[in-house]
């Protein structure tokens, strides 16, 4: 028999982890999270997880498994993803796997090539250079650099713009010289479900959501972690802005108010990205 593996996407606060469980408790699947950020175990507030209750409901995987300390890549995730999906087949004929992070959810499906190890040296000097430059000063070099991946990567991300160019200038070849641009054969079949609900209304969902996430002590969370914060782990929304409070660059009510902006952003480039695949 196929082996079936449900593959829910969309944005964050679209529905994901609701139906994720209503599926798995259905199927008697357990849940693969493809998530990024939920993976960490430092934070439980601010990457919107699953509930306890959910987690108590159904048995997940890859969420609070990992440490903000640890260097996770899309790349990690897919060698320890497959292997245990690999496992989990052999006892289920259908599984479940959910999440918002689009190169993870690639990194499984069609696999993720093979890049050199990070340079910690140059990323850094990439990182001060978009500080005081800013990103379209690093987003030229990429276009003079890599054409290829000026055009592939998304040029909104800084950390895919440094990313990019701290392999090309560590390595004297070009990014996407390392790309092969072609899947990876797996032994299942994956069936994607998308979630993409009117925008409106997913926008008022994210902003009560943050609203929630502040309730539940997000200030607190993002407090203990801040001394962290120039980890990769932690250049994510919900931290950041609070880092710019705690650094005194904004009120707390601004902070909470760029918090609801740069995640309705993120959800607008998730939408994006996994559009390109409803019809697979």
């Amino acid at each position: 028999m196929t082996k079936l593996l449900y593959l829910i996407t969309g944005p964050t606060a679209s529905g994901k982890t609701d139906l994720s469980i209503e599926m798995a408790t259905r199927l008697g699947s357990p849940v693969i999270s493809c998530d990024s950020r939920q993976i960490f175990k430092e934070l439980r507030i601010g990457t919107a997880p699953p509930s306890m209750e959910q987690l108590q409901a159904v048995k997940h995987y890859f969420i609070h498994s990992h440490s903000i300390f640890d260097n996770y890549t899309a790349g990690r995730y897919e060698t320890e993803a497959l292997p245990l999906i690999e496992k989990l087949f052999a006892s289920h004929d259908e599984l479940v796997m959910v999440g918002g992070s689009g190169l993870y959810a690639d990194a499984v499906v069609h696999g993720i090539d093979d890049f050199p190890p990070a340079d910690n040296e140059i990323r850094e000097r990439l990182a001060l250079r978009l500080k005081d430059e800013g990103l379209e000063s690093l987003r030229r070099d990429l276009k003079l650099l890599d054409p290829q991946s000026y055009c592939d990567v998304d040029i909104s991300n800084p950390q895919r713009v440094i990313r990019a160019l701290e392999v090309t200038l560590a390595t004297g070849k070009k990014f996407s010289s390392y790309k092969s641009y072609s899947k990876k054969v797996r032994n299942f079949v994956v069936k994607r479900v998308n979630l993409n609900p009117d925008r409106d209304e997913l926008y008022k969902r994210i902003n009560a959501r943050v609203d929630w996430m502040i309730e539940q002590g997000l200030v607190e969370e993002a407090s203990s972690v801040y001394q962290y914060r120039n980890l990769t782990s932690l250049k994510t929304v919900g931290y950041r802005e609070l880092f710019g409070y705690f650094d005194g660059k904004v009120s707390l009510d601004e902070a909470v108010d760029l918090i609801k902006r740069n995640t309705r952003r993120y959800a607008k480039r998730q939408v994006t990205w996994f559009k390109r695949y409803e019809n697979q």
